[in-house]
């Protein structure tokens, strides 16, 4: 079977990007760029459900979003560190929250350790490879059951430039090598699933979230140095993109990374 392909390819192009009627399902949804994912696609027309691990406030901002965009989004508790647990919070929002179906599936959850490599042990090492890369595979394999099942599907990576260079001058061994599993993870996929599911990623650069307003002020300035374009990311500049990859305005695009970084990855 090939590449999915619209009925209409010549449909008007914003027409391409509306996600109406469709379901969605965002990890890490609940704060941080996850939040502007879920923001992003209810306003393009889907309905999203927010899977969270321990936020306390989850089933109040999907409601807010939802009251802002008219659209359906509730927040599901889950680990996607977890094989059993993923798929079966999966499996219950595509039957109870999707009517039987799910079409986005964005594996956003991540977290990231500053640990000198020579500091790590067993448990350190292992916590950002569960969650940044055992947690995008659990992700995957319980939404592309269901796509495959389904004959069509779409997953996207939230990855990192760290996929692709080392970031300086903090020590993030396990954080970097997990996300550059993690894309090579997705290109693996979006081969195998050609026939019922495309797979991407979105690789962010410096984005404002609690994880880099809490770095000390000497290394946000350095990395203020490094960026040509001279300022952080805001989240919400980066869900026009999720939406893109979600739609059909881009149905031939497949293992794609795209690299969302003010051209911090340039020089």
């Amino acid at each position: 079977m090939p590449l999915y392909q619209p009925p209409n390819m010549r449909a008007p192009v914003l027409s391409q990007f509306s996600l109406e009627g469709k379901t969605a399902i965002v990890t890490g949804g609940a704060r941080g760029i996850g939040l502007e994912i879920v923001r992003g696609l209810a306003e393009a027309g889907a309905d999203v459900a927010v899977i969270y691990t321990s936020s306390s406030d989850a089933h109040q901002t999907a409601a807010q979003i939802s009251k802002a965009t008219g659209r359906r989004v509730s927040a599901f508790q889950s680990d996607v560190t977890s094989r059993a647990q993923i798929a079966e919070t999966v499996n219950t929002i595509t039957q109870e929250f999707g009517n039987g179906f799910l079409d986005i599936v964005v594996a956003n959850a991540g977290v990231c350790t500053n640990c000198p490599s020579l500091e790590f042990n067993e448990e350190s090492w292992a916590r950002d490879n569960r969650v940044n890369y055992d947690g995008v595979m659990w992700t995957a394999q319980a939404a592309g059951r269901i796509f495959k099942k389904q004959g069509k599907g779409n997953l996207i990576v939230t990855a990192s430039v760290s996929s692709i260079l080392v970031n300086i001058p903090q020590a993030q061994v396990a954080y970097n090598a997990s996300k550059a599993a993690a894309v090579h993870l997705a290109k693996s996929l979006a081969v195998e699933w050609t026939d019922f599911a495309r797979v991407n990623c979105i690789s962010p650069g410096f984005i404002l979230t609690e994880m880099i307003t809490q770095q000390p002020k000497e290394r946000f300035e350095k990395w203020m140095d490094m960026i040509p374009g001279r300022r952080i990311c805001d989240p919400a500049e980066l869900k026009g993109a999720y939406v893109f990859l979600a739609s059909d305005a881009c149905c031939y695009m497949t293992g794609a990374n795209v690299v969302i970084d003010g051209g911090y990855t340039l020089p």
